[in-house]
């Protein structure tokens, strides 16, 4: 592996706090699935890594909710993301297809926050009367 590659290595190590070799497996798991899914990455967010349409904020999660949401038929999804290209979409549920565990937990997670839940985890946003 090259020197500068290591060392772009390492220095992603500390600032995530693993180890270099744990590191190392991310980025390839990473790449791997960019490379079967074109515009999809992964960054960062206050609930961990997650798969992201590339230059926006828009999670593949998102996109599935509403595809499954809509019968998973592609058209009402195009209409219903339309600023979207139809291959974002389509890379969107492949990635799905392929790793559905990822997508399925956040969408599971954000069908829990009913009104109550929501109350119960987070008292300090209800309003006081």
């Amino acid at each position: 592996m090259p020197e500068e590659t290591i060392k772009e290595i390492e220095t992603l190590a500390v600032a995530s706090k693993k180890d270099f070799t744990a590191t190392t497996n991310e980025l390839l798991k990473e790449a791997i699935k960019a490379h079967h899914c074109p515009g999809i990455v992964f960054t960062e967010g206050v609930s961990g890594k997650r798969a992201r349409f590339a230059g926006t904020g828009l999670e593949v999660w998102e996109v599935i909710a509403t595809f499954k949401g809509v019968n998973e038929d592609l058209k009402r999804l195009i209409v219903s993301f339309h600023w979207l290209t139809k291959q974002q979409l389509l890379s969107a549920i492949g990635h799905y297809r392929r790793y559905a565990d990822e997508i399925d937990a956040p969408i599971v997670d954000n069908e829990g926050l009913t009104p109550e839940a929501t109350q119960k985890k987070y008292p300090f946003l209800m309003e006081s009367r």
